[in-house]
């Protein structure tokens, strides 16, 4: 099987939509085989499902990402697994052993007329939360434990 990390300098990326890059593993019998770093040439939003499909990626794990591009996925057959902040390679290890703490209602709702600076304004900061509310936009990001 396969799984895409949205990726950046060895962290999960955490803003779907404006990922530049995608990590994508081979997993077989239990761990990982093969990686590989994949441009996305500029696709954004929806486009990036299909690029994942494209891939033959199973599944995907991520930061924060939008209602579309998780109908998207899902569209696509592509398992999601949110929320998740940190080292890329430590993630799919997490994955592969069944132990990938994720949430499986993130949403990452930067729609509208406000602009992202560094992907989601303040995700990088969260550590594992995944669980923040957004109140007034992308810079007020709250852990809501």
């Amino acid at each position: 099987m396969k799984v895409a990390v949205t990726y950046e300098n060895g962290q999960i990326f955490q803003h779907f939509g404006h990922t530049e890059q995608f990590k994508v593993y081979e997993i077989a019998d239990g761990k990982i085989i093969a990686s590989e770093v994949v441009d996305t040439n500029g696709s954004g939003h929806g486009a990036l499902a299909g690029l994942l499909n494209g891939l033959g990626a199973d599944a995907l794990i991520c930061g924060g990402i939008g209602m579309g591009a998780r109908m998207a996925l899902a569209e696509a057959g592509v398992q999601l697994f949110g929320g998740v902040a940190g080292d890329a390679d430590a993630a799919v290890e997490a994955y592969v052993s069944g132990t990938l703490l994720y949430n499986p209602d993130v949403q990452c709702n930067h729609h509208g007329d406000h602009h992202h600076e560094g992907g989601c304004g303040g995700h990088h900061d969260h550590g594992n939360c995944g669980d923040h509310h957004h109140d007034g936009g992308c810079g007020s990001h709250q852990c809501g434990h």
